[in-house]
């Protein structure tokens, strides 16, 4: 059975692989399998869970009824191997949301372990990250607020880390940034952009004025939405410049004392209102240009804000980890 989950705004369909094939969907029962094999069921899987049922889709909503599908548990007990399925059928490396709805699902399930960490093993088909990647989840609470901290690791910073290609220097606060030009085209304001891999690849563009920041209705423009599509997504929806693999794109500025603002254009998706590990890649690039110290970093996003956990150690980030709540909808 899919349940639908909510995240911040960030909205997935949590469906288990053999209810897929139930439906006549043959996804493999292992999911390294599965994630190889992708392009034969992924479409038929967001069709089946993710589309609208005819007369139901509100005015002004986006296309499908999620942001994308979580498919698994692969097994009944820890660790637990999912794929994250875009709406556009690609798979993502990770999804901070996403993962926190997973965490969700399975405490619903009462699967999820008490009081200690669980492995989340999402498997993809990306060739430039190892699969699967690895997440740890415990449940927590943060000001009386019950969820899940996920442990995301240690970022990379700067194009070799996302496999961007053929991008300038610039320099922001004294740090050495990247120049996207085929972002600057678009705003002369987007000049200025830190290349993350927290997971996800990520290109977070550092703004100074809050007009800078691109509101979702903005980026669902055509002339704006397009643009932006051609450098987030890969071929060939998009042009997969400067990333072949595509390149989830992020705005962030700097609001208060470790308080960072943020806007979210995701690849194989487009504009959401919130993404987990894009409001870590945030964190993760503000504290490199020194908007904020380690510690915990709140992202505000149009759909909430996360709490960020920075760990430093000889001046370098060794941790980033992400606090979320899900709950189930419909």
């Amino acid at each position: 059975m899919a349940q639908r989950y909510d995240a911040r705004g960030n909205i997935y369909i949590v469906v288990a692989p053999e209810a897929l094939r139930r439906q006549g969907i043959d996804v493999p029962d292992q999911a390294e399998l599965a994630a190889k094999t992708r392009q034969a069921w992924s479409l038929a899987a967001i069709e089946a869970c993710c589309a609208w049922a005819p007369g139901t889709q509100p005015a002004g909503s986006k296309e499908h009824r999620s942001d994308g599908l979580l498919v698994g548990p692969f097994q009944s007990a820890p660790p637990f191997d999912l794929l994250i399925v875009n709406t556009d059928g690609t798979l993502a490396e990770r999804s901070g949301n996403g993962l926190t709805i997973f965490s969700q699902a399975l405490s619903d399930q009462q699967l999820l372990p008490e009081n200690q960490a669980c492995e989340l093993r999402v498997h993809h088909d990306k060739t430039d990250t190892p699969s699967p990647g690895q997440t740890w989840v415990k449940s927590a609470q943060v000001e009386g607020v019950q969820g899940f901290w996920l442990n995301l690791g240690r970022p990379g910073f700067g194009p070799a880390a996302v496999s961007a290609q053929g991008v300038e220097t610039a320099i922001f606060n004294g740090r050495e940034l990247s120049h996207v030009q085929p972002l600057s085209a678009l705003n002369a304001a987007w000049s200025h952009s830190q290349f993350a891999r927290v997971g996800n690849p990520h290109c977070v563009t550092l703004v100074q004025r809050a007009e800078d920041l691109p509101s979702n209705e903005q980026m669902r423009e055509p002339t704006l939405g397009e643009g932006l599509m051609r450098i987030a997504y890969a071929m060939p929806t998009g042009a997969g410049r400067p990333c072949p693999a595509g390149i989830n794109l992020q705005w962030a500025m700097h609001l208060a004392d470790q308080h960072i603002a943020a806007r979210v254009f995701e690849r194989g998706e487009g504009p959401t209102a919130s993404s987990g590990t894009s409001a870590s890649a945030v964190a993760c690039a503000a504290w490199r240009v020194g908007w904020v110290a380690a510690g915990e970093v709140k992202v505000t996003m149009p759909g909430g804000t996360a709490p960020i956990l920075l760990e430093e150690e000889k001046g370098e980030l060794s941790r980033v980890s992400l606090f979320g709540t899900a709950r189930m909808i419909d």
